[in-house]
């Protein structure tokens, strides 16, 4: 048995379009006084050539992995300088198995599983299946962590997949896929008004910026400026028309109607790809409060447009092939698998976000999102490694934000580690904020604000931000988990009846959500309601088998008085010590 090291240069197509002769020559360069020196080293051989990159093989997973880290490490010195699009960078996917080898050559199905986690590999990375993962731990100075399963094309198993991160080294270079994001967009086109009374017309427009003021504030949608969809004003033209002059998916067109005092629009969304309409709706009101009825108007037509956008978006995705998936439709993927809470999908959902890294490693959604995967793992009680789940979640957020500061998300993700992972609440606070200014219309930031409050024993504010949650995004197909919000709000906040029943509700919504039903299991309890609140004991325990109440209140967020009591009524509902 044999460890094979499949390399590839990232983005090797467009380094030569660009310059290919200096390109060549840098290649030559680095593998002669880092590739080769590294493998000679580690006493490994190359077996194969590929132009863009090589595989080789070792004795041991341990020299194998100590050879990616080296080759990592030391070709850093060879970037200095360069611009990002000019970085030359390898991705590393390592395997253990039986393989044949001839003479330039190796074969095996060993060899198409390390080439196949060299795709999922960030430029500067390393992935390693699981055979290599046990047979490194604590033989090399990296911090190995699980990510899940992983489903390559062309491979009827999943390789359950671990990365590496070298003690102490530097982060990888922030860098810019070919591919492209292809994120959905969406065009407001000017209100028709049929009054002459030039009010109408202010109204309008009005209306138009603050739904286009709101949609902006949305996580991964684009929006075209109100000045580019002037031309359309007084017209009606084919949505589709409108998405191929604008280079949008959705266009929502509308009309305004005023009789007197009162006031009524029609809003149509439309996919620009087919012209089909995806949502119809009707906004009445009165003009006593014209901004508030504008701020209404607005909030309801996101309320209604973001989750139809999801919606549509993944049915988009899940109708492509996974190989001609952009990293946003692999984000969308692996978002649904995610949320869904059930383990297996969970496990895979990584994979997914992983390739969206690696298909575009500038993009921070994705990274983002692979934070939450970790502190989900966790939350869940899935995780094998709590530290490490812990220590990938900070990392993966950090990259997140270093590639876009201002990302909303990824500010209340850090935020929501901080406090639910290190009970640094004044830190959490901090960035939550932040997130609640770049993103005030993302409902998620408003969720997990709500548990922070909570965690600080301020039951009254986690109510109403997680009210927010719920206002904003009412349709949401995720709405769980801003109703479990609510639920343990009302709980610290000591509103028993209410938390029960919102805890119900998301339940009805996922029964897999293991936070939700412990909240619900000690919520019943303080009613009096044992029987139930056993038979929901019973489905935590089928969700979370390895749950204990002493590891959980040693990891909890929750304190004093509140941890107490929530303890104690988990042991009266029957959950194990």
């Amino acid at each position: 048995m044999l460890a094979v090291l499949a390399a590839d240069v990232a983005g090797y197509t467009r380094l030569m379009e660009r310059a290919e002769e200096l390109t060549h020559k840098r290649l030559k360069d680095i593998h002669r006084n880092v590739v080769l020196r590294s493998i000679a080293r580690n006493s490994g051989n190359i077996v194969k050539n590929l132009g863009d990159g090589f595989l080789a093989t070792f004795s041991s997973a341990v020299a194998a992995t100590q050879c990616a880290i080296e080759i990592q490490t030391e070709i850093r010195p060879f970037c200095y300088g360069k611009a990002q699009s000019d970085t030359i960078l390898y991705r590393i996917g390592i395997n253990l198995a039986d393989v044949i080898i001839e003479a330039h050559d190796v074969f095996g199905d060993g060899v198409n599983v390390a080439a196949r986690l060299q795709t999922y590999a960030e430029p500067g990375g390393i992935v390693v299946s699981g055979m290599v993962a046990e047979a490194i731990a604590g033989q090399v100075a990296a911090t190995v962590t699980s990510v899940g399963d992983f489903f390559p094309k062309n491979l009827s198993r999943p390789i359950r997949a671990f990365v590496v991160h070298p003690h102490n080294a530097p982060a990888a270079a922030v860098t810019t896929a070919a591919s492209g994001m292809d994120r959905p967009s969406i065009a407001v086109l000017p209100f028709r008004h049929l009054g002459a009374d030039p009010e109408d017309a202010i109204l309008a427009e009005g209306a138009i910026e603050g739904i286009i003021h709101t949609l902006a504030g949305l996580d991964n949608l684009l929006v075209i400026s109100q000045g580019s969809t002037q031309a359309y004003a007084g017209q009606r033209p084919d949505a589709r028309d409108v998405g191929r002059d604008l280079g949008v998916r959705y266009v929502l067109s509308g009309s305004m109607h005023r009789a007197g005092k009162r006031l009524r629009i029609l809003t149509e969304l439309i996919d620009a790809e087919t012209g089909t309409v995806a949502s119809a709706d009707r906004y009445d009101g009165d003009l006593e409060d014209l901004f508030d009825l504008q701020d209404r108007i607005s909030a309801h037509a996101v309320a209604i447009i973001a989750p139809h956008v999801h919606e549509w978006e993944l049915r988009r995705a899940r109708r492509k092939p996974a190989e001609n998936l952009t990293a946003y439709e692999l984000m969308l993927r692996g978002t649904d698998l995610m949320l869904r809470l059930d383990e297996a999908s969970f496990n895979r959902a990584r994979g997914l976000l992983q390739k969206a890294i690696a298909e575009d490693p500038g993009y921070a959604p994705a990274r983002a999102y692979a934070a939450y995967w970790h502190l989900l793992r966790i939350g869940q009680g899935w995780s094998p490694d709590i530290g490490a789940d812990n220590a990938e979640a900070d990392r993966c957020a950090a990259a997140a934000l270093e590639r876009d500061e201002g990302y909303a998300l990824a500010l209340a993700i850090r935020g929501h580690m901080k406090s639910f992972l290190h009970r640094a609440f004044a830190e959490a606070g901090e960035l939550l904020d932040r997130a609640l200014r770049a993103g005030p219309n993302v409902a998620l930031c408003w969720s997990f604000a709500s548990a922070t409050s909570g965690y600080r024993g301020d039951g009254v504010t986690a109510v109403l931000q997680a009210e927010r949650a719920m206002r904003i995004s009412p349709r949401d197909p995720f709405g769980f988990r801003h109703e479990h919000m609510l639920s343990q709000s009302h709980y610290i906040n000591g509103n028993f009846k209410e938390a029960v029943a919102w805890g119900e509700r998301a339940a009805q919504h996922n029964r897999r959500m293991a936070s939700n039903l412990r909240t619900l299991c000690a919520s019943l309890i303080a009613l009096g309601e044992t029987v139930r609140a056993r038979e929901v004991a019973t489905e935590l325990l089928a969700v979370e088998p390895r749950f204990r109440i002493g590891p959980w209140s040693e990891r909890t967020p929750l304190t004093g008085t509140i941890l107490e009591g929530f303890a104690a009524r988990l042991r009266e509902a029957g959950l194990p010590e």
